[in-house]
């Protein structure tokens, strides 16, 4: 089992930046597939990226691809979201996920994660 905790969350205006900080408990990180999902009121839960437990694969959003980028550093048990070119849609709780194997595009199912972080709110308005 992990436990997630997210951070860096906030408001930026259109066109900005911002990183997001997912912290994992425990000695067994690099046992997860990791993933970002994000979600706002209405909507069902969305993928937003997701790595493999050696960085080998990467998988994006159709609508961040080009402009967030996920990463990991296993010796910290850190994984990470860089997100630039921020737009107002980006707008959502972000949620970290740690998952099993991977599983190549299956990965974007949220089913496929057994771990998640309470959330850090994005809002990005001008």
């Amino acid at each position: 089992q992990v436990q997630l905790v997210e951070s860096g969350g906030g408001s930026v205006q259109p066109g900005g930046s911002l990183s997001l900080s997912c912290a994992a408990s425990g000695r067994t990180f690099t046992d997860y597939a990791m993933g970002w999902f994000r979600q706002t009121p209405g909507k069902e839960r969305e993928f937003v990226a997701a790595i493999s437990q050696r960085s080998t694969n990467r998988r994006y959003a159709d609508s961040v691809k080009g402009r967030f980028t996920i990463s990991r550093d296993n010796a910290k048990n850190i994984v990470s979201l860089q997100m630039n070119s921020l737009k107002p849609d980006d707008t959502a709780v972000y949620y970290c996920a740690a998952g099993g194997a991977w599983l190549g595009d299956h990965m974007k199912s949220l089913v496929n994660y057994a771990y998640w972080g309470q959330g850090t709110q994005v809002t990005v308005s001008s």
